[in-house]
């Protein structure tokens, strides 16, 4: 018997390699196909770019063919993947690196000129007196105009400690000066911070780059110093409008105010491509309650600290939903100054297992600003889930909220709420009451409304002084 079973079992092990081998013959056939069906599709690729350079109307550049048939397969893929040449993916780095050489102003492109919006603090275009709304005419001695504000500005960038002259109409009557200036090492202020009024610290986060960890931490340790604990009523980190930036300094920031637990998870295509991120020890702001501010216009890194601080109850999230973004885009450098790829690579989920792509973040409370009668329709973002292409997450996608952000911050109600918050003026479950839409009145009977007497007034206790916000310091 022992005999016998041990040869029905290698006749088992028989037949089973044998439907193993008809399988990896099957497999091996199926990828040879695929991979003939790929080398004609390259091969009708290749057919039409020479058709393209012989027989189109000009003499097209195969460099620029070349490019845009790689970014059209990328943004084909969703709307956050694409090609960047040399020039992009260097800029790319300026953004992200948060340092580059140049004058150290902001600026923006009216009637054709280049406005300053604002010098910024210590830079050679402070030192040397150039004021907000001056218009620069002139970068040494080539006329701004028919130039885009990226030329301009790549014209004003460039090595530290080499010259630039500048030509700058200024006020009413256009008065033109001439300024020469040296470039020095600017460092893009991603964190803009002040106190309002006594017992907040208010920090304001504007992108995610290689600076923002840093100027958080300085401006934790700032307020801790000049505010006296007893009176320290908390944080309000902003993130209106911010678009995001690099997810290791997301991460940091969320840091800052944890002290344990995932603050962010990422998913590839398979399974083991998996990373989590947990919080390290240190609770940099000492367990200080916070308020997230968020709108519209928050994406990607910023609805990492904002889901990530929502999930551990570490802050009360205020304001409308966030965009929607996410995904994970990894920049893979083609070498050979061929530029880099920015490709989507993952989606990230919230400590809770949360996906926000498409969805956002929705705060803990609602408050809407009161929006201007010519902005109206024209404040809200559409979101990600509006976005031609972009990744799916299922049946309950979001569309975008207001993103407005009034420039008088008395007038700003999200954060006025954030103030009443904590200091104990409001409550979570008043400020949400009064988020929610008011029921229209029920018309009374005309009779009965004529004829009623007058209810007696109610007694209400005098409402709490409220303080409005101080002025911004940028």
């Amino acid at each position: 018997m022992r005999k016998a079973h041990l040869v029905l079992m290698g006749a088992a092990l028989g037949a089973t390699a044998s439907v193993v081998s008809q399988q990896m013959l099957f497999t091996s056939a199926n990828a040879r196909a695929a991979g003939a069906d790929t080398y004609r599709s390259l091969n009708l690729f290749g057919d039409v770019f020479e058709k393209v350079r012989a027989d189109y109307v000009e003499k097209p550049d195969d460099q620029k063919l070349v490019e845009s048939a790689i970014n059209g397969m990328l943004t084909s893929l969703d709307p956050h993947s694409s090609y960047m040449d040399t020039k992009t993916f260097r800029d790319m780095q300026v953004q992200t690196r948060g340092e580059f050489g140049g004058l150290g102003i902001e600026v923006t492109q009216e009637d054709g000129l280049v406005k300053v919006v604002t010098p910024i603090d210590d830079t050679p275009a402070s030192r040397a007196g150039v004021m907000a709304g001056d218009l620069i005419s002139a970068i040494d001695g080539e006329t701004v105009q028919g130039m885009t504000l990226n030329q301009a500005v790549d014209k004003m960038r460039g090595a530290v400690n080499t010259p630039v002259a500048l030509t700058i109409l200024r006020g009413a009557k256009r008065d033109k000066v001439e300024i020469k200036l040296v470039r020095a090492v600017i460092q893009i202020k991603s964190v803009r911070t002040r106190k309002e009024g006594e017992d907040i610290g208010y920090i304001r986060i504007t992108q995610f780059n290689e600076q923002t960890f840093e100027g958080v931490k300085n401006a934790i340790q700032k307020f801790s110093q000049e505010i006296p604990a007893d009176k320290f009523k908390g944080y309000i980190l902003d993130l209106r409008n911010n678009p995001g930036g690099l997810l290791d300094q997301s991460i940091s920031v969320s840091n800052a105010f944890l002290d344990r637990g995932e603050i962010v998870s990422t998913r590839g295509r398979n399974a083991d491509e998996t990373q989590r991120y947990n919080a390290r020890a240190g609770d940099l702001s000492k367990g200080k309650p916070v308020v997230i501010l968020i709108n519209g216009g928050s994406a990607s890194a910023s609805e990492i600290v904002a889901g990530a601080l929502q999930d551990h109850k570490r802050a009360t999230i205020l304001g409308t939903r966030s965009f929607g973004k996410g995904s994970v885009q990894t920049i893979l450098p083609l070498g050979q100054n061929n530029g880099a790829l920015r490709l989507t690579t993952a989606r990230y989920y919230t400590p809770s297992g949360r996906s926000i792509q498409a969805k956002g973040i929705d705060p803990d409370i609602q408050v809407l600003q009161d929006v201007p009668d010519e902005l109206k329709g024209k404040d809200d973002t559409k979101g990600e889930a509006a976005l031609k292409g972009h990744l799916k997450n299922g049946e309950e996608e979001k569309s975008g909220s207001q993103a407005y952000v009034p420039p008088d911050v008395t007038k700003d109600k999200q954060l006025i709420a954030a103030q009443e918050l904590l200091r104990g003026v409001k409550t979570v479950a008043q400020l949400q009451a009064e988020s929610q839409p008011k029921p229209a009145p029920k018309d009374a009977p005309k009779d009965a409304a004529k004829d009623a007497p007058a209810a007696p007034p109610e007694k209400l206790a005098p409402p709490p002084a409220v303080q409005q916000p101080a002025a911004p310091k940028n």
